[in-house]
C-alpha cells in the first residue's frame, strides 16, 4: 500500500474564524504538517498565494525539529521580508530567533533557530558540510519557480539525507505545483494541501485581443488607468522587466488619480526603494509596477488590484554559441494564477488580464524549469565539487545532456576540471567564489585588479546605448556622468566584497582580464567593410558600423544578444595580438591544412597559425603531400556530389540488389566512406572540373573481390540473354530492373525472368517489330493468358509479315518475319 497520504482541506472563510485577521488559511493544515514531519521526516505542502505558508510553517515546525531550520527563499527581498515578519510575530527583531543570510549580508546570532537564506547560500552550506551539522530541517519555499539552485539544492539535500542524515527533515512548499513528482522524489512523501485563499479574487479578461500593432506598454498603461478608476485600493502591475516598467511609469504620469503614488519594483533596485514599494502608502494608495519579483511570498500592503500584462522575461542559453540571451515570452497558466492571487492577500480583489478568456487556453501550463534553459556551467562545477554525476542525484528535471557537456568543456578549458571530469584545485577555488566560473577564473588569475571588472560584468549595463566599448563602463566607475548611479553603487560595493582574500597579480589590461573570463569569445575582424567578427569558439558576431570600436582587429566580446546565427555585440573591449599571445601562447599553434575552397572551387593548401577558430597568420603550403591534397579533394566531392556516369550508376544499382555481404552503394554511404574506396583512384584531380570528369566505375568495381564479382555477374548480370540468344542490356537505373526486347523473341517463355538472390522480377518492355513499346509486364505468363489476345488483334493487321500465334507459349521465339507465302 502506498505510504503517500494527501490531506485536502478547504480554508474558505478562515480569516473570519478564530482570531479574525490573525487567522490564515494555512493554519488549518499546520498540525497535519508537523505530524508528517515528526513521523516521516519529509512532506510536500501545496498552498495558494496568501495562505501564509512562508511565515507560518517555519514557526510551527520549531517544536518538532531538533536544531536549526533553514528555509530557502528564491529572492533576496522575499527572504529578508519573511525573516522580519516572523521575527515581528515573536515580538523580536531579525537576528534573534529568526534571521536571514544572503550574499554580502547576514542577520543571525547564536540563538537563531530559523534562518531564511537565498539559493547560493544553501548550496555553499551543503558543499562545505554535507552532514549539515546543527541543522534539523530544510524548507524549500516557492519551489514552483523551479530555479536551478533550488533543483540542485534539493538533489544534494536528498542525497545527504539518504547517505548521512536520516534525521534531516525536508519540506517542499509551493503555490502552483504538480505535487506528485516531487512527493515521489522524496520517497513517496505525504502531500498536504491548503485550498483556501485569504480573500476571493474576481478575474476580468479583455473582450477582444489586443491589436498586434499596438505597443505593449500603451495597452498596459490603458488597462491600469481603467482599473484604478474603477476599483478601490492599490494596484500591482506585472511587467517583464525594468525597461517596460520605466516606459509604463512615464505613460501613467497624469493618468492615475492624484492620491495614487507610482512605485517601480524590480530586483536591481536599492533595497530601501524596494521596501518603499511594498510598504503601505503614506497617504492614499499606490500603483506598484513590478517584475516577477512580486510573484513570490511577498505581501505588498494595500493591494486589491492586479493588472497582469501576461509576459515574462527568461534567460535562454544556446549551447551551440555558449551564450545566453533574455527572451520575453507569454506567461504560463501557473504564473498567471500565482499573480492573480496577489490581489487577495489583504482584502477581496480584482485581477485584470491583458488577454481574452479564449486566449488563456493557448498559454502553457507551467513555465520551463530553469535547468532546461539556463547556462549549466555553475551546475557542472557544483556536481564535480560534490563528486557525483547528474545521473547519481535525484533531479526533478534532469539537466539536458548537450548544454551540460558544453559546460564541462568550458570548465576543462578554464582548468577547473581535468580530462576525466574531476574537479581540480583551481576548480575548488572557483566554486568558493560567488560568481559565474568564468568571472571566478578571471579573479583567481588577475587578482585584486579584476574585482571591479568582475562586479561590473555581473551587473546590468550602467551605460545603455553608449557604444560597446567596455572601457567606457570602467571609466564610469570613476566618472559616472550619465551612467545609472544605482548600478555604479552596487558594482563598487560588490567589488569591495570581492577584493577580500584576493592576491596581488602582475598588471593586466582590461582586454587581458576579459579574455581570461571569455577565452572562447576573442573576436578577429573579418576582411571587408562590415565589422563582422569570427569568435575563437567558432561562432560569428557583428558590431554596429558606426561604433567607435568597429575598426578594432582583435576584441573580447563580453555581452551579445545571443542570436544563434550571428550575435550582435553589445559589449566588448579591444585586445592586442601581443596580449593574446602572452595569455594563450600555449594554445596558439600552426596547423597545416588542405581543404576544399568553395569559392575558388579547388583544393587549397595553407599553413595557418590558429587560436581556436581564429587564424592569426595564414601562408601558402607549397610542399603539401599528395595524400593531404587528395583528402582535400574528397572534401570537395562531398560538397558537389559524386560524378556518376551511366555505367557507374548501373553497377551500383546491381550491387544494391545483392544485399547482405556486398558493400552499401547508396550515395550517402559512399560519400561518408570516400577515403576507403576512392582515394587511390583520384589521381591528380584537384579542381571541380577535374572531379566532375572522374569515372568512378573502376573504383566501385574494385570494392568487390573476384568471387563476389563472379557471383554478381551470375545473379545480377549486366545483360539478359533472350530466348533467341540475343544479349539485351538490363537498365538498373529505375525502381525496377528493366529489359527491352521484341515481343516475338519471348515466345515460349513460361517463367518470368528474375535477377538477384531475392529473385527480383525484371520489368519487361515488349516492343512491336517497329520497335515501339506495346506492353510492359512483370508477369509474362499472365500476359500471355490475358492481354496478349488484344495486342495480337491490333498488331497482326499492322505487321502481317510477323508471327502472331494464338498460343504464344507453344511457339518458338524468333526475330524473323514469316516465310513468303505463309
Amino acid at each position: 500500500m502506498s505510504r503517500r497520504r494527501e490531506t485536502a482541506l478547504s480554508s474558505r472563510g478562515a480569516m473570519a474564524d478564530k482570531g479574525g485577521m490573525d487567522r490564515l488559511p494555512i493554519d488549518e493544515v499546520l498540525e497535519e504538517l508537523v505530524a508528517a514531519v515528526r513521523a516521516e521526516g519529509r512532506a510536500v505542502l501545496v498552498a495558494p498565494p496568501g495562505a501564509g505558508k512562508t511565515t507560518r510553517v517555519p514557526l510551527a515546525l520549531l517544536p518538532a525539529v531538533s536544531g536549526r531550520i533553514v528555509m530557502l527563499e528564491p529572492r533576496r527581498l522575499a527572504a529578508r521580508s519573511a525573516a522580519e515578519r516572523m521575527a515581528e510575530t515573536l515580538g523580536e527583531r531579525a537576528g534573534e530567533t529568526v534571521g536571514y543570510r544572503m550574499r554580502g549580508e547576514a542577520k543571525v546570532g547564536t540563538a537563531t533557530r530559523i534562518e531564511v537564506v537565498t539559493e547560493g547560500i544553501l548550496t555553499r552550506m551543503l558543499q562545505s558540510d554535507p552532514e549539515l551539522t546543527g541543522i534539523g530541517a530544510l524548507i524549500f519555499d516557492e519551489f514552483h519557480e523551479r530555479s536551478l539552485n533550488a533543483d540542485l539544492g534539493l538533489a544534494l539535500a536528498i542525497e545527504a539525507r539518504q547517505a548521512l542524515r536520516e534525521d534531516l527533515a525536508l519540506v517542499v512548499m509551493s503555490a502552483t505545483l504538480d505535487a506528485g513528482p516531487v512527493a515521489a522524489l522524496l520517497d513517496d512523501a505525504p502531500v498536504l494541501r491548503s485550498e483556501g485563499r485569504a480573500y476571493p479574487v474576481e478575474t476580468r479578461w479583455r473582450e477582444t485581443p489586443v491589436a498586434k500593432a499596438r505597443r505593449f506598454e500603451e495597452a498596459v498603461a490603458d488597462l491600469v488607468a481603467e482599473a484604478v478608476r474603477a476599483e478601490p485600493g492599490s494596484a500591482l502591475v506585472f511587467l517583464p522587466g525594468e525597461g517596460e516598467i520605466r516606459r509604463v511609469e512615464a505613460l501613467l504620469r497624469g493618468r492615475v488619480p492624484e492620491d495614487c503614488a507610482i512605485r517601480p519594483l524590480f530586483g536591481a533596485m536599492p533595497f530601501a526603494e524596494q521596501r518603499a514599494a511594498i510598504a503601505p502608502a503614506a497617504t492614499g494608495r499606490k500603483v506598484v509596477l513590478a517584475t516577477a519579483i512580486a510573484e513570490t511570498s511577498l505581501t505588498i500592503e494595500d493591494v486589491r488590484i492586479v493588472v497582469d500584462g501576461g509576459r515574462a522575461r527568461r534567460a535562454r542559453f544556446d549551447p551551440g554559441s555558449g551564450m545566453s540571451r533574455l527572451v520575453t515570452e507569454r506567461v504560463s497558466r501557473a504564473e498567471a494564477e500565482q499573480r492573480r492571487g496577489r490581489a487577495g492577500r489583504v482584502a477581496e480583489g480584482v485581477c485584470y488580464r491583458l488577454w481574452t478568456k479564449g486566449e488563456e487556453g493557448a498559454l502553457p501550463a507551467f513555465a520551463p524549469a530553469e535547468i532546461e534553459t539556463a547556462d549549466l556551467t555553475g551546475l557542472a562545477l557544483e556536481l564535480a565539487l560534490w563528486g557525483a554525476s547528474e545521473a547519481e542525484l535525484s533531479f526533478l528535471t534532469p539537466p539536458p545532456a548537450g548544454p551540460l557537456s558544453e559546460a564541462r568543456a568550458l570548465l576543462e578549458g578554464l582548468g577547473a576540471l581535468d580530462r576525466e571530469g574531476r574537479i581540480t584545485a583551481h576548480g575548488k577555488a572557483l566554486a568558493g567564489l560567488p560568481l559565474h566560473p568564468r568571472l571566478a577564473h578571471m579573479l583567481q588569475i588577475a587578482g585584486i585588479q579584476a574585482a571591479e571588472l568582475a562586479a561590473l560584468l555581473n551587473e546590468r549595463d550602467p551605460l545603455r546605448g553608449a557604444g560597446v566599448d567596455l572601457s567606457l563602463r570602467m571609466r564610469a566607475l570613476r566618472e559616472p556622468g550619465n551612467a545609472d548611479r544605482g548600478v555604479i553603487a552596487r558594482v563598487k560595493q560588490e567589488a569591495k566584497r570581492l577584493r577580500q582574500g584576493l592576491r596581488e597579480a602582475p598588471p593586466m589590461s582590461l582586454g587581458e582580464m576579459a579574455a581570461l573570463a571569455y577565452p572562447d569569445r576573442v573576436g578577429l575582424r573579418r576582411r571587408g567593410d562590415q565589422p563582422r567578427y569570427v569568435l575563437s569558439g567558432g561562432k560569428g558576431a557583428v558590431m554596429a558600423e558606426e561604433d567607435a570600436l568597429a575598426g578594432a582587429r582583435l576584441i573580447v566580446v563580453t555581452d551579445t544578444d545571443g542570436a544563434p546565427r550571428e550575435a550582435r555585440i553589445r559589449q566588448a573591449v579591444e585586445i592586442s595580438e601581443a596580449e593574446l599571445r602572452g595569455l594563450f601562447g600555449a594554445q596558439i599553434a600552426w596547423h597545416e591544412i588542405c581543404r576544399w575552397d568553395r569559392r575558388e572551387k579547388r583544393v587549397v593548401a595553407r599553413r595557418q597559425e590558429m587560436f581556436g577558430a581564429l587564424v592569426l597568420d595564414d601562408r601558402q603550403w607549397k610542399d603539401a603531400p599528395a595524400e593531404a591534397m587528395a583528402r582535400g579533394a574528397l572534401e570537395g566531392l562531398r560538397q558537389i556530389g559524386l560524378p556518376w556516369s551511366d555505367a557507374a550508376r548501373r553497377f551500383a544499382a546491381r550491387v544494391r540488389l545483392m544485399g547482405e555481404g556486398y558493400p552499401d552503394m547508396r550515395e550517402e554511404v559512399l560519400l561518408d566512406t570516400l577515403e576507403d574506396w576512392l582515394l587511390p583512384y583520384l589521381g591528380g584531380a584537384r579542381t571541380e572540373a577535374q572531379l566532375r570528369a572522374l569515372d568512378i566505375t573502376g573504383a566501385l568495381r574494385a570494392m568487390l573481390d573476384w568471387d563476389r564479382m563472379q557471383r554478381l555477374d551470375r545473379e545480377v548480370p549486366a545483360q539478359f540473354e533472350s530466348p533467341v540468344g540475343r544479349k539485351l542490356p538490363i537498365d538498373y537505373s529505375g525502381a525496377d530492373p528493366e529489359v527491352t526486347g521484341r515481343l516475338q523473341e519471348f515466345f515460349g517463355t513460361t517463367v518470368h525472368p528474375t535477377v538477384g538472390p531475392n529473385r527480383v522480377p525484371l520489368k519487361v518492355v515488349l516492343t512491336s517489330p517497329g520497335h515501339r513499346p506495346v506492353q510492359v509486364t512483370m508477369d509474362l505468363p499472365n500476359f500471355w493468358k490475358t492481354s496478349y489476345a488484344d495486342v495480337r488483334k491490333e498488331m497482326r493487321g499492322r505487321y502481317p509479315k510477323h508471327p502472331w500465334p494464338e498460343d504464344p507459349t507453344a511457339a518458338d521465339p524468333t526475330l524473323r518475319a514469316k516465310p513468303r507465302g505463309t
